[in-house]
């Protein structure tokens, strides 16, 4: 029997392209604004929606599914505020069973989201909706966006990127999983971060870039034959 190892068109994307999609969606937001059009609430949430699905490598059904009252503290980590983790109640679960719940914690790494999150929940979500502990991603009628709503959205900020049109909003839960494996995290950690109910299902999102994987030979020649990295123990 052969292994399955996912579908050969999802993978993660580069940093780059990464980089390059969050400055559309950025940019969007801002264009709408100086050509004083409606709109930029909406644009100012989406943007917040995929780096959010990013930065806690959500499925598109948890990120949809929040609450505000979903962020919550990390005792562990006071510097995160409002938003050390998030309660991630409607997770994928087993075939038959109801879903999963986890907490995923924020991390140094991407701290950024915290400024973002804030910014939304303070000051452009109640132009939304008056309720405080509702949906954390409003639509204008107050109530949750769809599922297909992300992936149109989502499509639409691939293509004026110039990003691949294979890429889906999966491919920034895919993208969460390899930049943890690439920053050093355990596997373990990164299963109960994602949510996955085994190791082998991690493994399967794991493909870490060039870099990465260059940094490590070099490390590990430096070890055999001498250099700089000769004690560095971390592969």
């Amino acid at each position: 029997m052969v292994d399955y190892e996912g579908r050969p068109q999802r993978r993660a994307l580069t940093y780059d392209e990464l980089e390059q999609l969050f400055a559309v969606a950025d940019h969007r937001v801002e264009t709408i604004l100086r050509q004083g059009r409606k709109g930029a609430l909406a644009a100012l949430r989406d943007s917040q929606i995929f780096k959010t699905i990013y930065a806690y490598g959500l499925r598109r059904a948890e990120a949809v599914g929040l609450d505000v009252a979903d962020l919550r503290p990390n005792g562990a980590a006071p510097r995160f505020g409002r938003f050390g983790a998030v309660d991630v109640r409607w997770g994928k679960g087993s075939h038959g069973s109801g879903p999963r719940r986890r907490s995923v914690l924020t991390l140094p790494e991407l701290d950024w989201i915290t400024e973002g999150l804030a910014q939304w929940v303070d000051q452009a979500r109640s132009r939304f909706t008056a309720d405080l502990s509702g949906p954390l991603w409003p639509t204008e009628r107050g109530t949750r966006v769809s599922l297909r709503y992300i992936d149109l959205r989502f499509a639409q900020l691939r293509d004026e990127a110039g990003l691949p049109p294979e890429l889906s909003v999966h491919a920034l839960r895919h993208t969460y999983v390899t930049n943890l494996i690439e920053w050093g995290y355990a596997e373990k950690f990164v299963q109960d971060q994602v949510g996955h109910a085994y190791a082998s299902t991690t493994a399967i999102y794991t493909s870490v870039g060039d870099d990465f994987k260059n940094r490590m030979i070099n490390q590990a020649l430096s070890r055999i034959y001498g250099g700089p990295d000769a004690d560095d123990s971390r592969l």
